[in-house]
């Protein structure tokens, strides 16, 4: 598929949650895994920001748990953190410049492989949402280009989180649907430990299993998630595909 098509199917994607099957987890799943096919940028995470103005990781292109640690890092401080408070792009071309400024950040992305970073705020219209953080491995700044075009996936991703209706989003609504989104993601935390354990296998796998159940019987992967946390889903439904 050429760059073209991916971009237009990158962009519908993201407005096929325009629906009342809207699912948070899928739309950063999509969001990220776009960034990372279209953009010069070896991974990407997307944050968006709880009640207490805290980044918390809703989707990332890497599941292992150094890199986690690198996103956690970030969570109060950082590039991300100015970007989403400042609503605008901030690009690190070479940590190891910043390592007086971000050591902790400059030691989890050295460790990890990582040499730079673009910040690319989430924001609805003006208002800042979280961040879209792209990693390099090599130092130097992203392409113009590329960060117009994250930029815009980013707006658009804002936007389908938002577009649960055709009537402007009050503010308390902004805030009621993000905190769904975040608890959204704690559920899912929660069922991959539990897939995890009851598999005998790694967190990223079982990340891979439930997405891949809820593809296969046409479900949200909240819905999914939920029913497992909750004990409506046996966890041999979806660990069965591994026999």
């Amino acid at each position: 598929m050429n760059r073209e098509r991916q971009l237009t199917q990158a962009f519908l994607t993201l407005s096929d949650t325009y629906t009342a099957e809207f699912d948070p987890l899928h739309l950063f799943h999509h969001l990220v895994h776009a960034c990372h096919d279209l953009l010069d940028t070896d991974a990407a995470a997307v944050m968006i920001a709880d009640a207490r103005g805290s980044l918390r990781t809703m989707a990332s292109t890497n599941e292992e748990a150094a890199f986690t640690e690198l996103l956690q890092t970030q969570s109060g401080h950082g590039p991300c953190m100015d970007s989403y408070r400042i609503a605008e792009p901030v690009s690190i071309p070479d940590i190891t410049t910043e390592h007086t400024r971000w050591p902790h950040l400059a030691t989890a992305m050295t460790h990890t492989g990582y040499h730079a970073l673009q910040a690319i705020p989430l924001r609805l219209q003006k208002r800042p949402l979280g961040t879209l953080t792209l990693l390099r491995r090599a130092p130097g700044r992203l392409p113009d280009n590329d960060t117009h075009l994250a930029q815009a996936l980013a707006d658009s991703a804002a936007l389908a989180l938002m577009h649960w209706t055709t009537e402007p989003t009050p503010t308390h609504d902004v805030i009621t649907r993000v905190q769904s989104a975040l608890a959204a993601k704690a559920t899912l935390e929660i069922a991959k430990g539990m897939i995890a354990q009851h598999a005998d296998t790694t967190i990223t796998e079982a990340a891979h299993l439930l997405t891949a159940y809820a593809h296969h019987h046409r479900l949200r992967l909240t819905d999914t998630v939920q029913a497992l946390v909750t004990r409506a889903l046996p966890p041999d439904t979806i660990t069965e595909v591994l026999r």
